[in-house]
């Protein structure tokens, strides 16, 4: 492709509105544009790219046995009704009436769509396992759009679903997805884990999530030291103490305590002078229409998702200190399990402490001398709170570290969810209706763009992975009104066509420096450059972006240099 006549409107400024550096590049590149919140068009080059990664995902997806259909963004609301999500899946489901005053929503994943097409195409055992997948545009009307193609409304993913007759067929299906993801994102040249990952709203018992480790990422990951136990923060486990230690100190009486002002545990430890871990820290959530309260030791947080599970919730929502004085005349900062009027979870570490520290419910008021079982009774014990690097590793109880990451793929073992609840079923070997043991398997095509810029740029712009980048090689002309240089350059742009590498031809009229800087912002691996250097001596530099390695090679070579250094590039995959 020529420059000249391709539309790749590249600027020098960083758009205010970027926060991230895939989302600055990409926009500064003219990769992509806005249209509206979260919403975003691609132009010519963005559109390469998301193309190569589609390409990549297609082709391990048809290795690993998936067949590609193509379902509707648009969607009925009675199929979300039958599974239960249009009430629970939250605000971020657009919906809408259409002029039959029908209820529809875009769809922001497709677990009903697919099992309907189960139920009624699916009959018989010997029609299983079967994977469907598709490579399509999903819509989730997200309360904050941020960071570009990270996190917007508007994104392409694939999102495949198996259906089995069994546990064990389901567990080979879900393995396959685990091993075609893994070939998916190393080919995309990315630096990625493998998770343990809570379901979220799209359900089921066991699911994984794929991380691009970055700066940017949204998501903290638990790795260890010594082993290869990798998890998100929300699901990284704390083992449970194999019991409660004895008791060492005598137990002391408890008694009130006046405490003016102070609402935070900091505050609070400092004024009666004891350390934070003393204090009990009494967090009010909104469970499935209950409060509930949270204890957890007060050098810890919650970890809602955690919490969440543990009670067997669809959602679980912390409080304003307004919501909770009005709904339940408690003050926040002063509220402590004693004589609570509500459903306690207690994490194991309170269990265990003695004469701790503890709102009275009284504002203003503390409890000293509270011991859990004697002073207060909980009606769930369990791990709630959020984990620490200091925590041991609950594999091998190694150390532990925590990265940044961007999730890009997640796989979930979704069970009877479904199928149960919108009654598609099959018959079995024995003449039985049985439901489809499913497994739900996604990976977020446009959101892979910008990771692998958030882990591959520089000072002067993009260092695409080689086979993702819109191009493999980009020809710079230096001497575009020169006769001796464009015979060269149009000469060189013919036959690495014919060879077929994919070349984009900077024919402008340009000054260099322009041409240079554009090379390096749109990130494209190689560069050749036809200039000074041909019209003196005959030779073509040869540039790799990554690593700066500049050789210069007669024009008879250079075809030949480029095809090596694309395989060389492509065998370290």
């Amino acid at each position: 492709m020529r420059y000249s006549q391709m539309l790749l409107p590249t600027t020098r400024e960083t758009p205010a509105e970027a926060e991230v550096i895939s989302h600055q590049l990409l926009l500064r590149g003219g990769f992509i544009r806005k249209l509206s919140a979260g919403v975003y068009t691609f132009l010519p080059l963005g559109l390469l790219t998301l193309q190569k990664v589609s390409a990549i995902v297609r082709e391990e997806m048809n290795r690993a046995g998936a067949q590609e259909i193509l379902m509707p963004m648009v969607q009925p609301g009675d199929l979300w009704m039958e599974s239960g999500r249009w009430q629970h899946y939250g605000p971020e489901l657009l919906r809408f009436r259409d002029r039959n005053d029908r209820d529809c929503c875009l769809g922001p994943t497709h677990e009903e769509v697919i099992t309907d097409i189960a139920r009624r195409e699916l009959q018989s055992y010997r029609q299983l396992p079967v994977n469907l997948y598709q490579i399509q545009t999903k819509y989730r009307d997200e309360i904050r759009p941020r960071f570009g193609l990270m996190r917007g409304r508007e994104f392409v993913m694939k999102d495949a679903y198996s259906f089995d007759a069994d546990d064990e067929g389901a567990a080979k299906s879900y393995d396959r997805m685990r091993l075609a993801y893994n070939r998916v994102f190393s080919r995309c040249g990315l630096d990625f884990r493998m998770v343990e990952a809570d379901s979220g709203s799209i359900g089921g018992s066991y699911s994984h999530e794929f991380m691009v480790l970055a700066e940017n990422g949204e998501d903290t990951l638990v790795l260890c030291h010594n082993c290869s136990y990798a998890s998100n923060v929300e699901k990284a486990l704390i083992k449970a103490p194999a019991e409660k230690p004895p008791v060492s100190q005598q137990l002391e009486e408890l008694h009130k305590i006046e405490t003016p002002g102070k609402k935070q545990v900091a505050t609070v430890a400092e004024y009666l002078q004891v350390p934070r871990e003393q204090i009990i820290k009494t967090m009010v959530y909104m469970a499935d229409e209950e409060f509930v309260a949270a204890l957890v030791r007060g050098d810890r947080e919650v970890q809602t998702v955690k919490l969440k599970n543990l009670l067997g919730a669809d959602i679980v929502e912390s409080l304003t200190e307004e919501q909770v004085w009005t709904a339940l005349r408690l003050p926040v900062g002063y509220i402590g399990p004693v004589d609570l009027p509500l459903r306690v979870v207690a994490d194991y570490e309170v269990m265990s402490m003695v004469n701790a520290v503890a709102g009275a419910n009284d504002k203003g008021f503390h409890y000293e001398g509270v011991n859990p079982i004697r002073d207060f009774s909980v009606q769930i014990v369990g791990d709630v709170r959020e984990i620490a690097e200091d925590d041991a590793c609950p594999l091998c109880g190694g150390s532990l570290y925590f990265k940044e990451g961007i999730e890009v793929g997640h796989i979930f073992k979704l069970g009877t969810k479904y199928s149960e609840a919108m009654e598609a079923t099959f018959q079995d070997s024995e003449g039985q209706q049985q439901p489809f043991i499913m497994g739900c398997y996604g990976i977020g095509v446009s959101r892979i763009v910008a990771a692998a810029i958030e882990q591959n740029y520089d000072e002067n712009g993009i260092i695409f992975p080689l086979p993702l980048a819109p191009f493999q090689v980009i020809l710079l002309n230096l001497g575009p009104n020169d006769e001796i240089l464009t015979r060269a350059a149009d000469t060189l742009y013919q036959g690495l066509q014919q060879a077929g590498i994919e070349v984009l031809y900077d024919d402008r009229d340009e000054r260099p420096g322009s041409k240079f800087n554009d090379a390096d912002l749109l990130g494209i691996p190689f560069r050749l450059t036809i200039g000074k250097t041909f019209a003196k001596e005959g030779k073509i530099e040869l540039r790799e972006r990554r690593s700066g390695e500049t050789t210069s090679l007669p024009l008879t070579e250079i075809v030949e240099a480029v095809q090596a250094h694309i395989q060389s590039a492509l065998a370290t995959l």
